[in-house]
């Protein structure tokens, strides 16, 4: 069965409605322009629908004069919404891979945390997903992923507690098997500390 995806005007009288929900009045002059702009920022949150984080890792580079040593790209920053509240997710992403024999552009693997991060999220799933992803289209020997990130579901809401931020890491190929590999991993990382965000 094919989903019809809504038109943006039943997106934008959904705003509507949730607005009234809240208490508030869409026809007062400074909603009046809100759910257009709910709509468009969705566009942005949730880009990663509409995207293919294989395709970014489809070019690679086999001239690399015998590198054999680990790839690790730290501290990428990103933007997500937790599937539970809708509520901000935020944080950063650290990607290692021992090369089998190729590399890929360093931006592809930004890229791939980007379209994992532009759609609902579970931290634990989107941890694996690109893991997942490079290990299935660059087949290293292995590939270390760790996110650190705070979720807003739990310091705007609910238990209400802020400062606290979640650590999930997948290891795949030698950087599961191998101790001294998942070691130098990270130790390259460095210490889990404040976001710093």
């Amino acid at each position: 069965m094919v989903k019809i995806k809504p038109s943006r005007n039943d997106a934008e009288n959904a705003i509507r409605t949730l607005l009234e929900y809240a208490g508030e009045d869409p026809t007062r002059e400074g909603l009046l322009e809100t759910p257009k702009r709910v709509v468009k920022s969705y566009e942005e949150f949730y880009k990663g629908y509409s995207q293919d984080p294989r395709k970014y890792l489809s070019r690679t580079f086999e001239e690399v004069n015998g590198y054999d040593e680990m790839v690790v790209l730290r501290d990428i920053p990103f933007e997500s919404h937790c599937e539970h509240h809708m509520a901000p997710i935020i944080g950063k992403v650290h990607i290692g891979y021992l090369p089998r024999n190729k590399v890929v552009g360093i931006s592809k693997l930004a890229r791939v945390v980007e379209t994992y991060a532009k759609r609902l999220q579970v931290q634990e799933k989107m941890t694996a997903q690109i893991a997942d992803c490079i290990q299935d289209i660059l087949e290293p020997y292995g590939v270390g992923v760790v996110v650190q990130a705070t979720h807003e579901c739990m310091s705007t809401r609910g238990v209400h507690k802020h400062g606290v931020s979640m650590v999930t890491s997948r290891m795949a190929g030698v950087f599961r098997e191998d101790e001294k590999t998942r070691r130098e991993f990270l130790a390259v990382v460095g210490p889990i500390n404040s976001l710093g965000i």
